[in-house]
Order: structure tokens, then C-alpha cells, then sequence
């Protein structure tokens, strides 16, 4: 045994915010809840947890999800109404090893 971990990988989709992200959230919310509840029904197990930062940092992701896979991430984050309408500025997929 050479005492390294077995690492799993884990995809991480971070958002930042645009300078009016924040104040949207509100309005868009609904859509963006329902959207993720679908994608969590139609792709079980994919999405494993969502959620926003406590306190929001300039400059830092508001949000962040974490997936099964790459490939999950960058379709979760095409079509979700935060992207889509203008809340999320941009986004960024990560891979996370966790042992």
C-alpha cells in the first residue's frame, strides 16, 4: 500500500454573478428552481448538490453545484434560466477530487 487515496472525481459548475445578478434572483428564481427539480428527476444521481455562497464575495462565485460528471455540469449550466436570463454572468466546471 503506498498510502495514497483512491480519488473520485467530482465535477464542480461554479457562478459568478453579473454586477445586477443578485437583485434578479428573485425573479428568475422559480424558473431556475424548477429547472434544476426537472434535471435532478430526468438525470438522477447527476446532481448531487446545489447552492448558493452565504456571503456573496466580489469577484468570487455566488453559487456553486457539484455532478457525476463533466458532461452533466456544462448541460445543467446551458439551459438553466440563471444562465440563460442574464443572472449568471459566467460559469466555470471544475474537476474535484474527493477521497
Amino acid at each position: 500500500m503506498d498510502g495514497m487515496p483512491a480519488w473520485s472525481e467530482r465535477f464542480v459548475l461554479l457562478y459568478f454573478s453579473g454586477p445586477d445578478g443578485r437583485t434578479r434572483v428573485p425573479a428568475v428564481f422559480p424558473a431556475h428552481h424548477a429547472y434544476t427539480e426537472g434535471f435532478r428527476a430526468d438525470r438522477p444521481g447527476e446532481l448531487l448538490m446545489t447552492g448558493p455562497f452565504a456571503e456573496p464575495v466580489e469577484g468570487a462565485p455566488g453559487a456553486m453545484n457539484v455532478f457525476t460528471s463533466r458532461s452533466a455540469a456544462e448541460e445543467f449550466a446551458a439551459a438553466d434560466p440563471f444562465v440563460t436570463e442574464g443572472v449568471v454572468e459566467r460559469w466555470q466546471v471544475r474537476t474535484w477530487l474527493t477521497a
